[in-house]
């Protein structure tokens, strides 16, 4: 599979550790102010910023390039209008189609494989409290300096799994509390806390590195250039 990597720091480095390792070539690496050549790609996998994402999705498209975004910050809804057809799988993953049914988008607001299954647990312990309501959550989210989204489209999505799971309760995201902190070089850290006067419940995930954000993206990378049919019905 040939893939261009659009957004060449830290997490492009990784990205393309991870698709060499698995056998990819990678055929164009574009950060900021380079020519926006996407040669002879299969797919692309986009992480940059929330100013640039939908910009860049766009200029692939132009190419005929399906994407695999992760960037976050943004609103991939803000696509529509582009004569294409957006299917939300859930609150953390959207499919956009073009008009003839190809795949050209995969938006996630993670693609880490252990974050995917803390977004499991965080369901299953949402349903929970529906019926234990002396339990109320809130969430913290610790990333590096360097990340410029506040609070983190992980954090977003826990949230909302959570107001989807009880909206008698939590009729706006802005109901449940989030916390975000930014200090050194951490790579994400995400706890969902439901406290009661009688005790508390902590879920955490920790991610040890970039490495397991990077090998989601490829993954989904793979189904989207070599088995589309299988990308909506998947998670990572």
């Amino acid at each position: 599979m040939k893939i261009a990597i659009i957004g060449y720091g830290k997490m492009g480095h990784m990205i393309e550790d991870v698709a060499r390792s698995r056998g990819h070539e990678i055929v164009a690496r574009i950060d900021v102010g380079d020519a926006f050549d996407l040669k002879d790609a299969d797919v692309a996998i986009e992480f940059t910023t929330p100013a640039t994402a939908k910009d860049n999705i766009l200029r692939a498209w132009a190419q005929g390039v399906p994407v695999v975004c992760g960037s976050t910050g943004w609103k991939p809804e803000e696509l529509k209008g582009e004569g294409l057809e957006l299917k939300e799988v859930d609150s953390k993953k959207l499919i956009v189609e073009s008009k003839t049914g190809k795949v050209m988008l995969v938006w996630s607001s993670n693609y880490s494989v252990g974050v995917n299954i803390f977004f499991e647990l965080n369901k299953f312990l949402a349903e929970q409290m529906t019926v234990q309501t002396q339990y109320m959550p809130s969430i913290k989210e610790i990333h590096h300096i360097h990340k410029l989204d506040k609070p983190s489209g992980t954090a977003k999505t826990l949230a909302e799994q959570i107001r989807e799971t009880d909206l008698s309760r939590y009729r706006n995201i802005e109901d449940i509390e989030i916390e975000s902190v930014r200090e050194g070089e951490v790579p994400g850290t995400h706890e969902v806390t439901w406290d009661s006067e009688e005790d508390t419940i902590v879920i955490t995930h920790i991610a040890k590195g970039r490495r397991g954000f990077a090998l989601g993206a490829v993954l989904a990378a793979e189904k989207l250039a070599l088995s589309p049919d299988d990308v909506i019905l998947t998670t990572h």
